[in-house]
């Protein structure tokens, strides 16, 4: 399941930044806006954070401890990512905290589990 998670969050990723003017003219102007506002260092932090995580679903299935760092390395970024989006957008005032944070705070917490999955798989010899 980490891995379909993973794979998911590559795939959005490359939408998201090989998204075409007819599809982002399919969004509301508000989303429009804030696509484009995102800094350029977002779209790195952003790419970071899913393949790191999808790396270390593939390090962990592959019985390798690199697994835990890139899930930390992930969790941290997906802090970063949302953290700016929260602290610099009006987000949460315009759609609301249920459709602008739950989904946000779900990656979060899969992200936490990984890092907690990948060190029970330490402690019981699964990985080196």
């Amino acid at each position: 399941m980490l891995l379909f998670w993973g794979v998911m969050g590559v795939v959005a990723f490359y939408q998201d930044v090989s998204a075409t003017p007819e599809q982002l003219a399919r969004l509301s102007a508000y989303d429009r806006a804030l696509l484009a506002s995102r800094p350029s260092w977002f779209i790195w932090v952003y790419g970071a954070a899913v393949w790191s995580g999808l790396i270390g679903t593939i390090a962990l299935l592959l019985r390798s401890g690199l697994g835990r760092p890139l899930f930390v390395l992930s969790l941290v970024l997906i802090v970063v990512m949302f953290g700016y989006i929260f602290a610099v957008t009006d987000l949460i005032a315009v759609k609301g905290f249920a459709t602008a944070a739950l989904f946000p705070i779900l990656i979060a917490a899969i992200a936490i589990f990984q890092i907690w999955f990948a060190g029970l798989a330490r402690r019981r010899g699964w990985t080196s």
